[in-house]
């Protein structure tokens, strides 16, 4: 059976082992303690599988409580149609609030563009506007 540190998934995963340990007491790792006293913590494939389901649950903008629960899920036998239903009931509430993200994206990049096409008009008309505040004075 594969076992590794918490050195190596770091490394693998591109995270710090802080956040290894972050993800254990929160219930989502739960690695074979070794050593004197317990304080080596070793890691097998089931750990390993854990973390990555996390981790791709982090990048997709799931909570933590959502990313156990389907985490806890893929662990279970699939068939159940409860659990398929409350992983339908979370992807349908995490595609609703990405679509509100998306929308509100849209509507800021709407507004810099229209800022920095006044910039723009600004920076092309400045010169005139220059010249125009020289004669000005000159004639006061």
């Amino acid at each position: 059976m594969a076992t590794y540190t918490i050195t190596e998934l770091a490394r693998e995963f591109d995270i710090t082992p802080r956040a290894i340990r972050f993800y254990e007491d929160q219930g989502l790792i739960s690695p074979r303690r070794e050593g004197t006293g317990g304080r080596t913590r070793v890691y097998g494939a089931r750990d390993r599988t854990r973390l990555k389901l996390t981790l791709r649950g982090k990048r997709l903008g799931l909570t933590l409580s959502e990313i156990k629960d389907l985490v806890d899920m893929y662990e279970s036998p699939k068939d159940s149609a409860a659990q398929l239903k409350r992983f339908i009931a979370v992807l349908a509430r995490h595609r609703e609030a990405l679509e509100q993200q998306r929308e509100d994206i849209e509507v800021t990049l709407a507004e810099i563009s229209a800022h920095e096409e006044r910039c723009h008009h600004m920076l092309e008309t400045a010169p005139a506007r220059q010249k125009a505040a020289a004669r000005t004075r000159r004639a006061a």
